[in-house]
């Protein structure tokens, strides 16, 4: 019995043992498979025809925007309109205290009168020393006298007629008129208030064209000329308006860095007020058919942006790609790869050409 339990004991030792080199075996034969075949996230390739648009967000208003003022100073005594009133061409919108300016009036009419008379006696001597020099009982010295006084009080009298026009014309100056259809967007003096020549007593909305106002990066400005612009108003987000672009600022503002960019709206109707908050969309057409691809798998090593391609054997390949433009999740790639073509999405930085992977596609 002991030698047959010795026997038994030692097959079964023998079996184990050739169990654990045929593991072992196993092992060393599946471990560099199973490095080498590193699992990657992958995307397929699908080209399209894409716009790339951006929204930028502005405010409505009025292509032309005047300050009104008067001409003359004064004291205000009463202010007619008021925020938001409409008024057309020949409205008064504020006057002056007209007393002070009656005063040069008078003193212009007075003036005229004299020197109404004042030529009507120069002419009458002239008239009657033209005759004694016709006669020859006045010389040529005195005669020339009388004429150039006559030349010199019908002189006076037309400076005079000048002083009462203006004198006259500041006058109506007193009345503050409006100078085109529009809106009050802006008061900026108050009844009471003593203004000088030109302050600024309302501001005018001239009644036309509307325009959306916003501001682009620098990046925006040679997309901006040749973008088709669309104007969606925040009160409104079902309706949108077309727009041109009509006016871009040369110079970055200095506080933001952007650039003002005016953008005409066509055809607008009574709803879109001045002020209102909109929201212009620059779509810019791309002539080829783009490719969509996450920006982590885009890889810029010092030569160009660059994907991981895995090909038919599962083995990477780096491939130069032209990138169009960027967005804020997304590269837009036109040329270097095929429909088709999987392209590695994460991971990039970490990655090798020739290296073995396993795809696991994208969710």
């Amino acid at each position: 019995m002991s030698l047959s339990s010795g026997l038994v004991r030692s097959t079964r030792a023998l079996v184990g043992l050739a169990a654990l080199l045929i593991l072992a075996g196993c092992e060393a034969n599946t471990a560099p498979a199973l490095k080498s075949e590193r699992p990657v996230q992958i995307q397929r390739v699908s080209f399209e025809s894409a716009d790339s648009a951006r929204d930028f967000v502005g405010v409505v208003r009025a292509r032309y925007e005047t300050d009104l003022g008067f001409r003359v100073a004064g004291k205000i005594v009463t202010r007619i309109v008021n925020v938001g009133d409409r008024v057309a061409v020949g409205d008064i919108v504020a006057r002056l205290d007209p007393e002070d300016l009656r005063l040069p009036v008078q003193s212009a009419e007075a003036e005229l009168a004299a020197a109404s008379s004042n030529l009507a006696q120069a002419a009458a001597d002239f008239e009657r020393y033209s005759k004694l020099k016709t006669s020859g009982w006045a010389s040529l010295a005195d005669f020339d006298r009388k004429k150039a006084a006559s030349d010199e009080a019908q002189g006076r009298l037309d400076r005079a007629q000048r002083a009462l026009d203006l004198a006259r014309n500041q006058l109506t100056y007193a009345d503050l008129k409006a100078d085109a259809d529009g809106v009050i967007t802006a008061t900026l003096a108050e009844p009471g208030q003593v203004v000088a020549v030109g302050q600024a007593v309302a501001r005018l909305a001239h009644r036309g064209e509307k325009e959306a106002l916003i501001a682009l990066p620098e990046t925006w400005l040679t997309e901006a000329r040749k973008s088709k612009a669309i104007v969606r108003l925040w009160a409104d987000r079902d309706r949108s308006f077309e727009a041109r672009l009509r006016e871009l600022a040369p110079q970055a503002d200095p506080a933001t860095r952007t650039y003002a960019a005016r953008f005409t709206i066509e055809n607008p109707d009574d709803t879109v007020a001045f002020g209102m908050t909109a929201t212009v969309t620059l779509t810019q057409a791309v002539d080829a058919k783009v490719a969509k691809l996450p920006l982590s798998a885009i890889l810029n090593r010092g030569s160009g942006p660059s994907v991981y391609v895995v090909d038919s054997s599962g083995t990477l390949t780096l491939r130069p790609v032209t990138v169009v433009s960027f967005a804020e999740d997304a590269a837009l790639v036109t040329s270097g790869i095929g429909d088709g073509d999987e392209v590695v999405t994460l991971g990039v930085h970490k990655l090798d050409a020739g290296l073995k992977v396993r795809t696991v596609e994208a969710r």
